[in-house]
């Protein structure tokens, strides 16, 4: 195998760059990916590679895994980052790669990490190199392909999803940096095992930022003891994984939504201090809370609709935290609230009606008649004023256009307040019925 780290003696290079794993015995985590018989785990044992992409969060071992590859596969490795290239440096490999191959006859292996920053044309810049095997490719991205990349480039890759790492395999590579004599800090500093936790626990899944804050611990330390006061005060600060408006976002925002509608308090509060740990803006999630009590709860409790705009107040006038707990007063009532989505199936149903059947008039009798002509017309004649109605209720009267028959589209739920309307509904159904039936006999 290639020697990745030809340069390992040298420490001004950053602890988690020297130890980034050579083999895979060195290499913790995504066991899922990297079992025994698992497709990735032969196209690195065997040396057999295949285009494809690392789908995961930072520090999950996608570059690594990547050098891997090109060194068991005995391939020449060119990285790039999308932030930084282009199609001009794409092209420039592309000749990199042939002339590689006719003097020494071996294959390249392209990195291009955060390929999700490539647009759609700069990603078919390299796609025929691909099909015809010039190069083998390898992308990394943190976020969703299937929303990042063309489908040409996914039907000519693999996608793999890399998962962050748990707190014990941080720990585990945290002792392994305590202890590598060649790489790492060679049993120079003291610490505990439970600074150690802690350490792991703040890097929230980031093998390299585990590696960076054991480093910065080390760097403060005095006469090679890493103190607990030491580990907690580089641990502070280290929010967790949160990326505004990318794929932890919206699985977030997601999970809060779909634990009010399951009615679980807890669970939506822990998504709620996920998100608000993570740096998300209060307002977006009052904003969405708004959208959970009409869709999810609506007419069952419309105080719902009233707690959350009581909480959109107190984020505005009073900003964190005392807003913030405004929040997760109403997200526990929005999740302990009755659920009904019968308001937002109804307006769904009246919507599509409305967009199909085009232009119907408005009939005669449910027209305003401000002038004398419009009267003359006919406008607004033989209407049926319903509060001058027994119950205040215009029995037998209709509503809707003429060309069309009367649809239901609100069926109220047996939950809260919507079990009163539906018997209210029911009610006024019955005297409907018996409107048309006296009118039918005469």
């Amino acid at each position: 195998m290639t020697d990745l780290f030809a340069n390992e003696t040298e420490f001004d290079r950053p602890l988690a760059d020297r130890m980034r794993p050579a083999s895979l015995p060195e290499f913790y985590g995504q066991r899922h990916l990297l079992a025994d018989g698992k497709p990735l785990h032969r196209a690195i044992t065997q040396g057999r590679a295949h285009s494809m992409v690392f789908w995961g969060p930072p520090g999950t071992g996608k570059t690594t895994l990547a050098r891997m590859i090109a060194a068991t596969t005995d391939s020449h490795f060119i990285a790039l980052s999308a932030v930084m290239a282009g199609v001009k440096d794409v092209r420039s490999a592309v000749t990199e790669a042939e002339q590689y191959r006719q003097m020494h006859n071996r294959n390249t292996v392209l990195f291009l990490d955060e390929v999700h920053r490539f647009n759609k044309s700069q990603q078919d810049a390299f796609l025929p190199f691909v099909e015809n095997g010039t190069l083998t490719f390898i992308g990394a991205t943190t976020e969703n392909p299937s929303f990042e990349l063309n489908n040409a480039l996914l039907s000519r890759a693999r996608v793999y999803v890399l998962k962050v790492l748990g707190t014990d395999d941080l720990a585990d590579i945290i002792k392994r940096a305590l202890k590598d004599e060649v790489r790492g800090l060679a049993d120079r500093y003291t610490i505990s095992e439970e600074s150690i936790q802690l350490i792991a626990s703040a890097a929230d899944g980031d093998a390299r930022r585990s590696l960076n804050l054991l480093e910065l611990a080390a760097d403060l330390s005095e006469d090679g003891a890493i103190s607990a006061d030491i580990v907690k005060e580089v641990a502070s600060g280290n929010r967790r994984r949160f990326d505004k408006k990318g794929e932890y976002f919206y699985d977030q925002t997601s999970a809060l939504h779909k634990s009010i509608r399951g009615t679980d308090p807890d669970a939506a509060l822990y998504w709620l201090m996920r998100m608000l740990d993570g740096g998300c803006d209060p307002l977006y999630i009052v904003r969405r809370l708004v959208r959970v009590a009409s869709e999810d709860i609506g007419n069952a409790d419309p105080r719902s609709l009233q707690m959350t705009l009581n909480a959109w107040e107190a984020q505005e006038r009073l900003g964190s935290p005392e807003g913030e707990l405004a929040i997760a007063h109403a997200v526990v009532y929005l999740a302990c609230a009755p659920k009904s989505n019968a308001v937002y199936t109804a307006s769904k149903a009246a919507m599509a009606d409305a967009r199909e059947r085009g232009s119907l008039e408005v009939p005669l009798h449910l027209r305003n008649a401000p002038t004398r002509l419009m009267k003359d017309l006919g406008y607004g004649e033989d209407y049926r004023y319903a509060h001058n109605e027994e119950d205040g209720h215009a029995a037998g009267e209709t509503y809707f256009p003429e060309d069309m028959s009367p649809v239901k589209y609100y069926h109220p739920v047996p939950r809260g307040l919507e079990i009163r309307i539906r018997e209210k509904l029911e009610e006024i159904e019955r005297r409907n019925q018996d409107k048309q039936k006296k009118s039918a006999k005469k």
